[in-house]
C-alpha cells in the first residue's frame, strides 16, 4: 500500500511537473513573441533615428557643398583679379608715359639732327687701322678729282 501511494503521489507529482513544463512552455513561447516584439520596436526606433541622423548628415554635406562652391568661385575670381592686375601693374611701371614719351620724341630727333650733320660733316667716313704701323686710313674714291697744291688730298669716299 505504501508503494501503491508512492506511485500515486509520483504519478501527482508527474502531472504537476508536466502542467508546469506546459505553462513554461506557453510562457516561453508568450516571452518569445514579446522578445522579438520588443526586439523589432527597438530596432524600428533606432532605424528611424538613424534615418533622422542621415537626414542631418546630407543636409549638412550639401550645406558644405553649397559653401564650398560659393568659397570656389570666390577664389577663382580673386585668382582672376590678382592675374589680371599683375600684368596691367607691369605695364604701367614699364610703359612710359605720353609725357616720356614726349621727350623721348624730341631727344631723338635732337640725335637724328646731330647724326645727320655728323653725316654731313664727314660721319659715313670709313675708318681703318692699316699696316703693321696700324696707321689711321680711310677709303678715298679713286675717280675723283684730287686737291691741293701737291694734288695730295683725295675726297673720301661716299661723299
Amino acid at each position: 500500500m505504501k508503494f501503491g501511494l508512492l506511485m500515486e503521489s509520483a504519478q501527482a507529482h508527474q502531472k504537476l511537473a508536466e502542467t508546469h513544463l506546459e505553462r513554461l512552455r506557453t510562457h516561453t513561447q508568450d516571452l518569445d513573441s514579446v522578445v522579438r516584439g520588443e526586439i523589432r520596436r527597438t530596432l524600428v526606433d533606432e532605424l528611424q533615428m538613424l534615418m533622422v541622423e542621415s537626414k542631418r548628415a546630407t543636409q549638412a554635406l550639401r550645406q558644405m557643398r553649397r559653401s564650398a562652391s560659393w568659397r570656389f568661385g570666390l577664389f577663382c575670381l580673386g585668382l582672376s583679379v590678382v592675374a589680371g592686375s599683375i600684368p596691367t601693374v607691369m605695364m604701367h611701371w614699364m610703359i612710359p608715359s605720353e609725357y616720356e614719351i614726349a621727350a623721348l620724341r624730341a631727344r631723338r630727333d635732337e640725335l637724328a639732327a646731330q647724326v645727320a650733320t655728323l653725316e654731313r660733316r664727314g660721319g659715313r667716313i670709313e675708318w681703318r687701322r692699316c699696316g703693321e704701323a696700324m696707321r689711321l686710313c680711310v677709303r678715298v674714291d679713286r675717280a675723283a678729282p684730287t686737291y691741293g697744291g701737291k694734288a695730295d688730298y683725295y675726297v673720301v669716299a661716299g661723299y
